[in-house]
């Protein structure tokens, strides 16, 4: 069964507080949901139309439980928290094994 990923790639950061109180609910709602954070906020060089911002990249055992985990009420309680904080692309993408 093929794994399912989070990708998120932050385009702005308006208002960090917000993105703090997004940062303490939204780990645990990914961990309940069975994911696996490879990489968060770390070095980034963007290329074409990229931007090196902040950039996310979680793991899931399948593409169903990553949309789950999106779903599910402790990660919309973490959206909520964030809300207009930030502008960013979040995709959640099949893996290909």
């Amino acid at each position: 069964m093929p794994k399912g990923y989070w990708v998120s790639a932050y385009r702005t950061i308006s208002d960090p507080e917000k993105l703090a109180a997004y940062n303490k609910l939204a780990p645990p709602a990914v961990k309940a949901g069975g994911g696996r954070v490879l990489s968060r906020g770390g070095r980034v060089v963007a290329h074409d139309a990229g931007i090196a911002e902040r950039t996310v990249l979680i793991e899931f055992d399948s593409f169903e439980q990553a949309v789950a985990a999106h779903e599910s009420a402790a990660y919309q309680e973490a959206l909520v928290a964030l809300s207009d904080g930030v502008e960013r692309d979040f995709r959640i993408v099949e893996g290909i094994d």
